[in-house]
């Protein structure tokens, strides 16, 4: 998919969006998601009932009476993107590329948390941080992330997982909902998202194509891996080769989803020939009723 086609099917992504909000609002859309918290409202004096946890006793000890903290729920999210734009993204084996998806689906989630009055934020990143959007309100500073996106240029080749979950953990002052966009094809960077998740609600889209799972028959073929420019060699017309590739991949598929499960971050698959609006509602349909 050219940049063209993707701008022809970005501008139809506000009414899409709108579907998915108007999904998420049927199940109660704070209850979708894990990002609400409690933020600091006033001190008042003490009642019975009170929990006592929640006394506040330097301003008891100036006042010579028990005082408590009183809390309410945040009224708004933080909504972050966290967009991987490495070289291995760009690829897709059909009509689109796995960023192009990536891209479509961020778009999705954005217009649907600004319709839901959250502000929304980004960060794309490679093997450095390419670009930062601080999280803001309304459509149009959505639809100049979408621009933004749409337009950047990568600077790196990489993919350092780590330093895009720590740099977005260091920006996200506030506790709300980190989606990360990637094809995870990376090394590391468990340990960031373990603390991350800590705090946050972690969400893991992982973007696939079809051929990262099946080889087609092509006879001697070399396979360069565009990130690191690796070669591997193989003879695609034997079976034993196919079934390694596919066996090799589909493992790594499940190294990936056990540890998201591990640490209580929510995964989900989707495929370049995937309708990204059918697999979101299906999975936070899925979501709520959990």
């Amino acid at each position: 998919m050219d940049q063209m086609d993707l701008f022809a099917h970005i501008k139809h992504i506000p009414l899409l969006s709108s579907r998915l909000s108007t999904g998420l609002l049927a199940g109660n859309y704070r209850s979708v998601f894990r990002g609400p918290g409690l933020e600091f409202d006033e001190v008042r004096e003490y009642a019975p009932g009170d929990d006592a946890r929640f006394i506040d006793w330097n301003v008891s000890s100036r006042m010579g009476t028990p005082y408590s903290k009183t809390f309410r729920e945040e009224r708004e999210l933080h909504f972050f993107i966290l967009l991987d734009v490495s070289a291995s993204v760009q690829l897709g084996s059909g009509r689109s590329r796995k960023l192009d998806t990536a891209c479509l689906t961020a778009a999705l989630l954005s217009y649907a948390a600004s319709r839901n009055n959250d502000r929304v934020g980004a960060l794309f990143f490679t093997d450095r941080i390419e670009k930062y959007i601080p999280p803001d309100k309304g459509d149009i500073h959505v639809a100049r992330f979408v621009q933004d996106m749409l337009s950047l240029q990568p600077q790196g080749t990489g993919s350092d997982l780590a330093l895009g979950v720590r740099t977005a953990q260091e920006m996200l002052t506030r506790r709300g909902i980190c989606v990360i966009l990637s094809d995870f094809r990376v090394s590391g960077g468990w340990k960031e998202l373990s603390l991350l998740g800590r705090r946050h609600d972690v969400i893991a889209v992982k973007i696939t194509d079809p051929l990262e799972y099946r080889m087609p028959a092509r006879g001697y073929v070399e396979l360069t891996d565009p990130e690191t420019g690796v070669v591997v060699r193989g003879k695609t017309g034997t079976k034993g080769f196919r079934k390694e590739y596919t066996d090799f991949w589909e493992a790594q598929d499940l190294y990936w989803r056990r540890q998201c499960r591990r640490r209580s971050i929510d995964s989900l698959t989707i495929d370049t020939e995937d309708d990204p609006v059918e697999k979101l509602l299906a999975f936070f349909d899925r979501r709520k009723k959990r």
